[in-house]
């Protein structure tokens, strides 16, 4: 008779940031985006006639922080929503200050990148690796 099921087995099983650790990066990430994403990126709102980025911002998602973009849309025959979320980058934790650097391809999977990596030179690969930024 068999018995169990399908576990996850890898290096990253289990593998979640303390409370702590979760503030110091999302005040570093926070900080990132205000001081280097905003102002590069999206120094003003323009409207186009199709989806137009509104904001850019981060989120917690499991162990993982992502940075997120806001698009918006006015056209009176939209098919989807009005706004819509979209990821481009996102911070795997691996251990104490060490990330994984994945983007978000065009089909819809998460690529890695960068192993391995501190938050320091992860926010330095965001700023200045252009498979990084967001599409604006």
């Amino acid at each position: 008779m068999a018995r169990g099921g399908w576990v996850r087995t890898g290096a990253r099983a289990g593998k979640k940031p303390s409370d702590l650790e979760k503030r110091t990066i999302t005040v570093a990430c926070e900080k990132f985006i205000e001081e280097v994403l905003k102002p590069r990126f999206l120094p003003e709102i323009r409207p186009t006639e199709f989806n137009y980025c509104i904001d850019i911002f981060g989120k917690w998602h499991g162990a993982n922080y992502r940075f997120l973009q806001r698009f918006r849309n006015d056209r009176p025959d939209r098919y989807t929503e009005r706004e819509f979320t979209s990821p481009f980058v996102r911070l795997e934790y691996v251990s104490a200050d060490r990330f994984d650097i994945s983007y978000f391809r065009h089909t819809g999977q998460w690529w890695p990148v960068d192993r391995g990596v501190t938050l320091d030179e992860a926010l330095e690969a965001l700023e200045t690796t252009g498979i990084y930024h967001p599409i604006v």
